[in-house]
């Protein structure tokens, strides 16, 4: 019964808990609880069992592309919290995709297109160059962007054209990449009256400063001549 339960635990346990398991088997079997036919057939267990190569881990899957660099990375980072997207559509993308996109925002807001190559975009942004391929391809997809090929040759062309598609996001880059507050009603009828308040103060600023002005004039006490003016 015992030999069995060895026999078990060598073939459950694993590599580092083998020689837990070899000296509970050498114990048994100093004790008397295993027979030495039943003891060796254990150890050579134990034995196979060691000599079995170590499982490899598995391999991991990599969320966007590694940074070349620390300066890449910064680059990376700082496109990214650029505010060039509107926060509805950079959840769609990674860091770096959302890098990549930043750019080309960029040089849409300033030029009105992007002209840019994979390479340069991809240098810009602090990406590798398969990650702005794979930016545009998604955004491309979505909508949000039109890309335009200039072929010249069979064998050259010039870099794409790449335009925001997306009438939200043209919005959010002519806003400054700000989202303008929706007001509620309320807000509204309070912005109203503040209004009305601060006209009728200004009304009664003026009426007060006219008289003034009527009572300076009325109760000027006389001058003489020879007494200078002020």
């Amino acid at each position: 019964m015992f030999a069995e339960q060895l026999r078990r635990a060598a073939e459950a346990s694993p590599r580092v808990e083998l020689a837990r398991v070899a000296q509970l088997l050498w114990k048994a079997y100093a004790a008397g609880q295993v027979s030495e036919a039943e003891a060796q057939a254990l150890s050579d267990l134990i034995e196979a069992r060691r000599t079995l190569p170590a499982p490899q881990k598995p391999v991991q899957r990599r969320l966007g592309s590694r940074p070349r660099s620390p300066a890449s990375m910064e680059r990376r980072r700082r496109w990214a919290a650029s505010g060039c997207l509107p926060p509805a559509l950079a959840a769609r993308f990674t860091l770096a995709e959302q890098s990549a996109l930043a750019v080309i925002a960029a040089e849409n807001r300033k030029r009105g297109d992007c002209r840019l190559t994979n390479g340069e975009l991809a240098d810009v942004a602090g990406v590798s160059i398969s990650t702005a391929r794979n930016a545009v391809r998604v955004a491309r997809m979505l909508g949000f962007i039109s890309v335009t090929e200039r072929r010249r040759t069979a064998f050259r062309n010039d870099s794409n054209v790449i335009r925001i598609a997306d009438a939200g996001w043209r919005v959010w880059l002519r806003l400054g990449g700000v989202k303008s507050p929706t007001r509620s009603p309320i807000k509204h009828v309070n912005n109203q009256g503040t209004a009305a308040l601060r006209k009728r103060e200004k009304a009664a600023e003026s009426s007060l400063a006219e008289a003034l002005r009527h009572k300076q004039k009325v109760w000027t006490p006389y001058r003489s001549q020879a007494e200078p003016l002020a």
